[in-house]
């Protein structure tokens, strides 16, 4: 297959670049400076988002387009940062828009990342794909937002699926090295209230749902990234703090978080068990599906 993909240079999109050219699919990565990047056996940098850019004239006829352009969350939600989180997403999505549509063949599918925060947060529900939001914040109108942007490719006849990810797990990037810190520092124990749900997955099995995407024509709209076993906080703690050989101990108050990070607080604080209902109807067989499977392959 031909697959570009957005942000393919980052935490997931360099991951899936070397799991799909693996499998002798060409990578056509989309980048703001191709210049400064080697093209290498089936990958290929191509420029974009640029006002002289045209990818569409630089790419052969595609099976998929995979979005994960935009920058990152995980900075004070400053009103700046905010701006800057909500707009590099929709720039990229509608550049992506305006691509498909300049393409005389039409790829079969857009993958475009999202993430479990559409649904909002909750201690005490249960969301599928077929769930609706039960609580609006930043994290959600952005993820609402990015999602109905996206969506629009449907109108030029392209399968479109959201991709929302969970907390993806990791020993060299993402959010689990922060997490490791202080349980290494003998300093590890529930954060908040410590009810509040991860709904975590290791970065294979991610890699491999995307995968699923790309090569199962009946998956379309949304699509739960996480593994089927979410855990509270306090137990996911107590798992790492086991496989670190570490106590988990030493509470940090909510009061704390907020006045540290803001309005940023509620991606550590808050939660929502979220429940990847249609990649176990599709049959996906998880290789890590329990927490203390993957954080004994990853701690190992």
């Amino acid at each position: 297959m031909n697959i570009a993909i957005t942000g393919g240079t980052g935490f997931i999109g360099s991951a899936l670049t070397g799991y799909l050219t693996g499998l002798g699919h060409h990578v056509y990565i989309l980048t703001r400076n191709s210049t400064s990047k080697q093209n290498k056996d089936l990958i290929t940098f191509v420029e974009w988002l640029h006002p002289d850019s045209r990818p569409e004239d630089h790419l052969p006829v595609l099976n998929a387009i995979v979005n994960l352009a935009g920058t990152s969350i995980n900075k004070r939600w400053t009103a700046e940062n905010k701006k800057a989180i909500l707009q590099s997403r929709l720039e990229a999505t509608g550049e992506i828009l305006r691509v498909i549509r300049a393409l005389d063949h039409k790829p079969d599918v857009l993958l475009n990342a999202s993430a479990v925060g559409w649904y909002g947060t909750s201690t005490t529900a249960e969301f599928t794909e077929n769930s609706t939001p039960v609580s609006r914040d930043f994290l959600q109108y952005v993820c609402q937002q990015w999602e109905k942007e996206a969506g629009r490719a449907e109108e030029e006849g392209v399968r479109t699926v959201f991709a929302r990810f969970g907390l993806i797990l990791d020993d060299s990037e993402g959010a689990l090295p922060l997490m490791m810190l202080p349980y290494k520092l003998f300093a590890g124990g529930p954060v908040g209230t410590g009810r509040q749900w991860y709904s975590w997955v290791h970065l294979q099995d991610v890699i491999q749902m995307l995968h699923l995407v790309l090569t199962h024509k009946n998956v379309e709209g949304p699509l739960n990234i996480t593994a089927p076993n979410p855990e509270r906080m306090k137990d996911f703690g107590k798992t790492l703090g086991n496989k670190l050989n570490r106590p988990h101990w030493a509470p940090v108050p909510s009061f704390f978080i907020r006045n540290l990070l803001g309005e940023m607080s509620l991606l550590i604080l808050e939660g929502q068990k979220v429940i990847p209902q249609k990649a176990l109807a599709q049959g996906y067989t998880f290789t890590y599906p329990t927490l203390d499977k993957a954080l004994h392959h990853i701690t190992s």
